[in-house]
Formats: C-alpha cells, sequence, structure tokens
C-alpha cells in the first residue's frame, strides 16, 4: 500500500466485501458463543428470521414511507440550497449576507425543533419533511458555497480574456467547474437526511422504520431494532452507489487520478 494510490475496481469489491464477512462472523461468535445475552443483541440468524416476518406483515410499506420522506425532504431542500449556494459562492455581497445566519442556522440540530414542528404542523407528513428539510439545507448552501466559491481562479481569467461576460460566467465557468463536487455534497448531505427521518419516525409517527423500531423497542425486540437498522444502512448504501454511478457517469472529467 502506498499513500493516494488507486486500487483497482476488483480489490476494492473484494476489500469491502471482506469487511461485512468479518463483521458477520464477529457478531455471531458474540451471540451465538453465549457472550452477549439475545435480549441484548439477537444473533444474525434471529434478525433475518424477524426480519422476514416484518416484512411479510406489512414492514414493506413502512420502508416506503421513509424513504418517500427522505426523498421528499431532501429534494425540497436541495432545490432551495442549490440557486441559493450558487448565488453565495459566486457573487461576495449575496454571502456575506446570508452567510451568518447560515452559519449559525447549520449548528442546530434538526431533532431540537422536533417539538415546535409537532406543535406547528402536527404529526403528520409536513413535520417529518420540514426536519429533514432542516437538517439539510443549510449543510448544502454553506457547502455548495464554498465549493463554487473555490473554482480555480485561472479557469474565470482565462474565461474573461476569452471574451465571456459577467452575466454567463457562471452558467459556463463556475457551474462547469462546481458540478462535480455539488454533486458529491449532495451524496453525502443525503446520508445525513435519513439520520433526521429516524430521528422524527421516533416521535410521533404511525409508520416508518423508525416507528417500528419504537414499538420493538418496547417489547425488547432487539432483533427487529437491528433489522430495521441494517434496512436504512442497505437502502443508503444502495442510493450512495447510485450517486457514485450517477457522478462518475456525468462527470468524468472528474475522476482522473482517483
Amino acid at each position: 500500500m502506498k499513500p493516494l494510490v488507486p486500487v483497482s475496481m476488483r480489490v476494492r469489491i473484494a476489500l469491502g466485501v471482506a469487511f461485512f464477512v468479518a463483521f458477520f462472523a464477529l457478531w455471531s461468535a458474540v451471540t451465538f458463543g453465549g457472550l452477549v445475552s439475545k435480549t441484548f443483541l439477537a444473533d444474525p440468524l434471529s434478525m433475518l428470521q424477524s426480519g422476514w416476518t416484518l416484512l411479510a406483515t406489512g414492514f414493506a410499506k413502512d420502508i416506503g414511507m421513509t424513504v418517500w420522506r427522505v426523498v421528499g425532504g431532501f429534494v425540497i431542500a436541495a432545490a432551495l440550497a442549490l440557486p441559493l449556494g450558487i448565488a453565495m459562492g459566486a457573487y461576495k455581497p449575496i454571502e456575506a449576507f446570508f452567510e451568518p445566519f447560515v452559519s449559525f442556522a447549520r449548528y442546530l440540530p434538526a431533532s431540537a425543533f422536533i417539538p415546535l414542528l409537532i406543535l406547528w404542523a402536527g404529526i403528520g407528513e409536513a413535520q417529518k419533511l420540514a426536519v429533514i428539510f432542516i437538517g439539510s439545507f443549510f449543510q448544502l448552501v454553506l457547502m455548495i458555497a464554498v465549493t463554487v466559491g473555490n473554482t480555480r481562479r485561472d479557469l474565470v481569467e482565462a474565461a474573461y480574456t476569452l471574451g465571456v461576460k459577467d452575466t454567463s460566467l457562471i452558467g459556463r465557468v463556475l457551474m462547469p467547474g462546481a458540478a462535480p463536487e455539488i454533486a458529491e455534497t449532495l451524496r453525502m448531505v443525503l446520508g445525513w437526511a435519513w439520520t433526521y427521518v429516524i430521528v422524527a419516525e421516533l416521535i410521533g409517527a404511525s409508520s416508518g422504520i423508525g416507528h417500528m423500531i419504537t414499538d420493538s423497542q418496547a417489547l425488547l425486540a432487539t432483533d427487529q431494532i437491528i433489522f430495521g437498522i441494517l434496512v436504512v444502512g442497505v437502502i443508503g448504501l444502495v442510493s450512495d452507489f447510485a450517486f457514485k454511478w450517477a457522478n462518475r457517469t456525468l462527470f468524468p472529467w472528474a475522476q482522473i487520478g482517483r
């Protein structure tokens, strides 16, 4: 191994699979070996059996509701954060106006707003979407603004030399240069959105993965709790790979040297 030297796709996949194999082997050894009581940590086999039972009794609907909430809240946040972040990165007066508040707001935990959001919007879908929006929007705005603001100055100067006007600089230089990093920002913040939706569903929800986890906790059903957590991880992993594939397809020039 050498620092920053990329590995082949085959080696990357093999190493990734090896970690999961080692993880489940350790989990099995601890649970089947009796080192930890099943009351506190279910074994993999019990978890899979309970997961199959859950899926057979309607858990797929809960999964669909959670996915819908994540996608809905994240899309709304991204749709509003993209233009504001680009404007802040491109124009310093706009950045000076918005940046102090955005920097302040991004430190506010989205979960702390849940009691207020229940008062304002009830326990329906609007409250869940609002939690995801609050948790994602301010992070996206600041990260996008930084990405656009870090566009290489030699590209900007070359564009001006070639006659590009101020009005078209964003569309012809800033956006193409920042697009790959903006896509990576969206990928990372989408992962955070999953955290927010589960927290929102733990309180005042009648459906969703978080609701199932809450019900299972009251029954000390750690097998069901673990299954719900793993479902979130699997969906997140699939969406992560989808984002990476889309980024490689849309921005192939950004993959050089990776």
